[in-house]
């Protein structure tokens, strides 16, 4: 009998070079036998294979069933299954569930955060990564599983479980053993899993509020807003309570995620045979907008940062991760996209550590603001397209001549590649609110216009995938003074 043959309930195994920084990822160091007491029990977390080649982490839960009855003590929903005794006599043990999930945010907070004190630049890239949970809780079935991983970017594979193998006449059970691969950030892994397990499971262990929201909302950020599942998982992962499921995905059409239209669709790129390639893992849009323009503020030495056209926060949750940035400001014409940034980064919570550092301005780009100068850099992240086109002189006046931040960021979506996007119709544009969109040589025009009126030069490289016909999705300008290169 091999390990994988053990009543483990999730592996996870990479074979970047080398594969035993993963102990550096999970904050587990392979050599040892890890444990961490959970409200439910405690979780054990050791490496079955750790060489240069290969590394696996096995995480296995000891449920106490004391414990879980406690846990379960407030639920007023029905019981799962119809069971009255399944407080006592359950699957929990033995299956990934809920339970599962809730290890996960204790064993794994820092990789499920993206931080790593050891491999900074290792957690922030994309790794070959396997993840097997043998016994999946699977309400819906194998299908339901695919189609909640693949559109992620998952490689899936979902065998049913037989209930038992020597009398097959007797079907499926509720189970899959479930295998998932593909290349990505450790952290979107995991916050996938912690996500869609639950889900999956369809019975949550302990009492379901309106927190758990925030945690959902946090959890998806950058993936959610833009599943084709995302309605099913929000309910389910709330415990089918519409109070709560109605307001989470109101929150989730307000996101960046699901206004830029250009997220929501798969870019359709063929291979030589006309086919998809299923195995290359593609990130949603709009996290590798924020990426790159994160990227670009941080490569500029900017401390004091203007988002400008902030909406409702996605990217200032990225830039209050980097605590160089000493000063964080939005700014938004909408009251309403105002209050939910400040309740994503949770303004309102006292002891918040981001306070300090982020203030949040109601007004209107088009005109000049004294209180937006001075700044070491400003973004303008898919914001010019949102104005009439007349209007955009005025834009330029207040924010490179009159704010005049030494860097300045700009994102708009690349027309030419409009039509790799199925079912947008032709002449359409990707959003409804959008007043125009831009070719490559009509951006590059307008950005040299800017720079030499102003006294910047320019920059522009793609974001996403760069099509040899008609170029990325999106274009990305830095704007730098001249007095600063000079310096």
């Amino acid at each position: 009998m091999s390990w994988e043959d053990d009543p483990v309930l999730l592996t996870v195994s990479t074979t970047h070079d080398p594969a035993t920084d993963l102990g550096y990822l999970l904050v587990k160091h392979p050599d040892r036998l890890h444990e961490v007491e959970l409200p439910t029990g405690r979780a054990l977390v050791c490496y079955p294979e750790a060489t240069r080649q290969r590394c696996t982490a096995a995480l296995i839960l000891e449920v106490d069933p004391i414990k879980l009855q406690a846990a379960a003590r407030g639920r007023t929903s029905t019981v799962p299954d119809g069971f009255t005794l399944s407080q006592h006599v359950n699957d929990r043990p033995y299956a990934a569930s809920s339970l599962l999930a809730s290890a996960l945010t204790k064993t794994f907070r820092s990789a499920m955060k993206g931080a790593s004190k050891d491999r900074p630049e290792l957690a922030a890239t994309a790794i070959p990564l396997e993840i097997r949970v043998p016994v999946l809780r699977c309400r819906g079935g194998a299908d339901l599983a695919v189609r909640f991983f693949e559109p992620l970017g998952w490689q899936v594979t979902a065998e049913p479980i037989a209930l038992d193998p020597a009398f097959p006449e007797w079907g499926e059970s509720r189970y899959v053993d479930l295998r998932l691969a593909a290349t990505m950030r450790l952290a979107d892994a995991l916050n996938h899993l912690y996500v869609l397990i639950p889900v999956l499971d369809d019975a949550r262990h302990y009492w379901v509020s309106a927190d758990d929201i925030d945690t959902l909302l946090r959890s998806g950020d950058g993936w959610l807003a833009g599943h084709p599942e995302r309605r099913q998982i929000v309910h389910r992962y709330l415990a089918h309570q519409r109070q709560l499921s109605e307001p989470a995905l109101e929150r989730l059409a307000e996101s960046d995620d699901l206004a830029g239209g250009d997220s929501l669709e798969l870019i359709a790129e063929s291979d030589e045979d006309g086919e998809l390639p299923g195995s290359v893992a593609r990130a949603p849009l709009a996290r590798l907008r924020r990426e790159a323009v994160v990227a670009a503020v941080v490569a500029s030495g900017a401390t004091r940062v203007l988002d400008l056209g902030c909406g409702p926060g996605a990217l200032l949750s990225d830039l209050v991760k980097h605590r160089h940035l000493t000063e964080i400001v939005g700014v938004d014409i909408s009251a309403r996209s105002l209050a939910t940034a400040a309740r994503k980064l949770r303004l309102d919570r006292p002891h918040n550590p981001h306070t300090s550092r982020v203030r949040l301005v109601q007004g209107a780009l088009t005109y000049r603001d004294s209180r937006l100068a001075g700044f070491d850099a400003a973004v303008l992240m898919e914001v010019i397209e949102h104005l009439d086109e007349p209007r955009l002189p005025a834009l330029v006046s207040s924010v490179f001549g009159h704010a005049k931040p030494s860097t300045v960021i700009v994102t708009m979506p690349n027309v030419e590649h409009n039509v790799r996007y199925e079912g947008l119709a032709h002449g359409t544009h990707r959003h409804h609110d959008h007043r125009f969109e831009w070719t490559r040589a009509q951006f590059r025009t307008w950005a040299d216009a800017v720079a030499a009126e102003h006294g910047y030069t320019v920059a522009i490289s793609p974001v996403g995938d760069d099509d040899p016909e008609v170029g990325p999705p999106t274009q990305l300008a830095v704007f730098s003074v001249k007095e600063r290169e000079a310096a």
